[in-house]
């Protein structure tokens, strides 16, 4: 194996690009370092992104949106004020990956590239309007998270790609977001269902909605027809049984020995209900 800690993300996607064999990035390892410990996977070439300058940095934009660094862990997102008060479903998503001790070196970007449609932080970020800058060989490109995942375990970066950052939009007034997810246990379990609400209210209504559901369907899923229920709404009884019917219609999930498909799509629903009416509050000040 060979071991590399390149000083450039596009050196990094350089060495990516010329790698002939299997090839890992490395940021937080909770993944990877596990999965080599295990024998599941042994790297032709493993590439250290930790030394890049800005991995660990969470910085504003010039639009007053925030640039999370890919080493950024789950424990630093969670110990930043500005960040929390701006994006707390994001946060809370992150949060509930793994233990206190995976918290220390877990990150958003890991989270995201694992591909698992039950991953926590996921949802969260789709449903912020989130983007990642991908650097590959032939130079970088912003896309959509939602855009990332294409199946469990998949990813849609191409040979030589490397996610280097990550993008949440600027909250701005009246916004709120929030993320709920049912595990049979009461922590350190992997979601049998997910859902992330983001929305904004002008005048008592909701003007701006994005929902998106995990574990319900083989990538983490955006739901316009969710989002479109209740837009327009002040979040009445009618609003929020729409958003249900649409969540529910929406989830195409399995069944398994965690929860059966049927359990999931109701289930789907009432998270979603719930996180709407947590995400509604927050954008009136009523929650943290």
């Amino acid at each position: 194996m060979r071991y590399h800690t390149p000083k450039s993300f596009d050196e990094a996607a350089a060495i990516a690009a010329k790698a002939d064999g299997k090839t890992r990035f490395l940021a937080g390892g909770t993944d990877v370092l596990v999965q080599l410990r295990a024998g599941m996977v042994t790297p032709d070439d493993l590439i250290d992104i930790k030394h890049i300058a800005g991995v660990s940095d969470i910085a504003r934009t010039a639009d007053g949106g925030w640039r999370i660094g890919v080493a950024v862990s789950g424990a630093e997102l969670g110990r930043h004020a500005a960040l929390c008060a701006d994006w707390p479903g994001v946060i809370e998503g992150m949060n509930l990956v793994g233990s206190t001790q995976v918290q220390g070196r877990a990150t958003l970007v890991g989270n995201l590239c694992n591909g698992s449609p039950a991953a926590d932080s996921v949802p969260g970020l789709i449903a912020a309007g989130a983007t990642v800058t991908v650097t590959g060989p032939k130079g970088s490109r912003e896309v959509a998270v939602e855009a990332i995942p294409t199946g469990p375990g998949k990813t849609v970066l191409a040979a030589g790609e490397v996610i280097s950052a990550v993008t949440l939009p600027a909250r701005g007034t009246g916004g709120g977001d929030a993320y709920l997810r049912f595990i049979p246990r009461t922590e350190m379990d992997i979601a049998v269902v997910g859902a992330a609400v983001n929305l904004r209210v002008v005048g008592g209504r909701i003007t701006e909605a994005r929902v998106a559901l995990g574990a319900v369907a083989p990538t983490v899923i955006l739901v316009p027809e969710a989002a479109a229920a209740i837009i327009g709404t002040d979040l009445n009884d009618a609003a929020l049984a729409a958003l249900t019917a649409a969540a529910e219609a929406a989830a195409k999930p399995i069944s398994d020995k965690r929860g059966t498909a049927a359990f999931r799509k109701e289930v789907v629903g009432v998270l979603a209900r719930r996180a709407a009416l947590i995400a509604f509050a927050r954008a009136k000040g009523e929650a943290k």
